[in-house]
């Protein structure tokens, strides 16, 4: 299982030497909202501030793409991710994918 120090939005890791590019690695997860939870957003909304029931609904919805993202680069045989981004589309009303991608290489520390 990869380290998540070992992840990073920066095209490289400080104190490391990328040694192998093994090239795009993705977790992706399809998540919808329950009826009872737009209701309850629904609800939220009418009184305004921070809609608590969606912002949960999305950390899950990446934290589970992310844990993919982590299986998917392991069996890659890779110890580190750079350049990691999130992107989610709506699939369907109501339905929306969430994405977490970005390169598997391997990293060896620099002495």
């Amino acid at each position: 299982m990869i380290d998540t120090s070992m992840i990073t939005t920066s095209i490289a890791l400080d104190g490391y030497k990328i040694t192998k590019n093994l090239g795009v690695v993705r977790g992706i997860t399809v998540r919808s909202r329950s009826l009872l939870g737009n209701i309850a957003g629904g609800l939220q909304s009418l009184v305004g501030g921070q809609l608590s029931i969606y912002v949960e609904l999305c950390e899950t919805s990446r934290e589970e793409a992310f844990q993919h993202l982590i299986k998917h680069a392991s069996e890659r045989g890779v110890n580190a991710i750079i350049n990691m981004r999130y992107d989610a589309n709506e699939v369907i009303s109501g339905v929306t994918e969430v994405l977490a991608y970005g390169t598997a290489v391997i990293a060896e520390k620099i002495n």
